[in-house]
């Protein structure tokens, strides 16, 4: 079941849903466990204990379903690499073992991966910071990756999201950076792409003292973070949105945003596009109710032929950005 969008229940039915899908194989064990002691105990006698041991099998069935969508999504995306000439064969680093992942779903922390904390990448703002990941031994010339949260460009923080993402690509070689950036509502659009404009800025000219290879920059990030590295990707060295340092180069080898959104002005009908620029964008973002602003922060508006690649990563079942 999904919620309508935008009703009252939406903001805590994706949380909760979130945390179900990241986790539905332990959540499935869990209940198996759980079932199995009020069984041991006497706990499923009796109609009470029917209906629970009832409701207990349909969550256990919704775990199952939600397990092999799972599977097939990593399928999909194998299928749509494979149609890249240049990456469709090229090798992957080692999964986990099944045991491993299943008790340590996400990794937090890497034994040859390092973590550097508060980088400034301006002056200007308290938040102008970013972390870098790196090998321990990392070598110069890395690929480099600019990780930027979501969060609603009202809240979020660069230690909460991609960390499982930065130390995997870190330990096999990338060097990654995860900025703050100024938040709503006491940030106007667009100052939240301006400062990840700014650090993408910095990483350009620095990236080379933390051994990156700054001519080889990919951008990455979920939600209102997939739709900053999106318009920052498609509007490279526009000087509206790089004040005082329009001198650099800006452009970028490639970009992987993850549930982000794209219409900004509600220009594809949707009646979650529409709300959202009502309840949030007028009144949070933008502070504003010109369509004009919204459909130039949108990156629908930006798309060109000569557009670095993107890799659009996004469910179906979206209930806060549907598709």
């Amino acid at each position: 079941m999904r919620p309508p969008s935008w009703t009252p229940v939406l903001i805590p039915a994706f949380f909760s849903a979130w945390l179900t899908n990241e986790l539905a194989p332990q959540l499935l064990v869990l209940l198996g466990l759980t079932v199995a002691a009020f069984a041991l105990l006497g706990g499923v006698d009796g109609g009470l204990g029917v209906l629970g041991l009832a409701l207990a099998v349909a969550q256990a069935v919704g775990l199952v379903v939600l397990v092999r969508r799972s599977e097939r999504a990593a399928d999909v995306a194998d299928e749509a690499l494979a149609e890249v000439p240049d990456i469709g064969n090229a090798p992957g680093g080692e999964p986990a073992s099944g045991l491993r992942r299943f008790f340590v779903p996400m990794a937090f922390r890497h034994p040859d991966v390092e973590r550097l904390v508060d980088v400034r990448y301006s002056e200007e703002h308290p938040r102008h910071r970013l972390d870098v990941y790196r090998r321990k031994d990392a070598p110069a010339g890395c690929p480099t990756l600019l990780q930027v949260h979501g969060g609603g460009w009202a809240i979020g923080d660069k230690r909460e999201q991609g960390r499982p993402l930065m130390l995997a690509l870190a330990a096999r070689g990338w060097v990654c950076f995860a900025p703050n950036y100024r938040l709503s509502p006491r940030a106007t659009f667009p100052d939240h792409l301006v400062d990840v404009k700014r650090a993408l800025a910095w990483v350009r000219e620095h990236g080379h003292e933390y051994g990156a290879d700054p001519g080889f920059l990919v951008l990455t990030g979920g939600s209102a973070g997939g739709h900053l590295v999106a318009l920052a990707a498609l509007t490279p060295n526009d000087p509206a949105y790089q004040p005082g340092f329009e001198h650099v180069d800006t452009t970028v080898q490639g970009c992987v945003p993850y549930y982000g959104v794209y219409d900004l002005a509600g220009e594809t009908g949707t009646r979650a596009a529409e709300l959202r620029s009502k309840r949030l964008l007028e009144k949070v973002v933008f502070k504003t109710r010109d369509r004009e602003r919204f459909r130039e922060a949108s990156p629908l508006s930006h798309v060109r032929a000569d557009a670095p690649p993107f890799f659009v990563i996004h469910g179906r079942n979206d209930t806060l950005v549907p598709v």
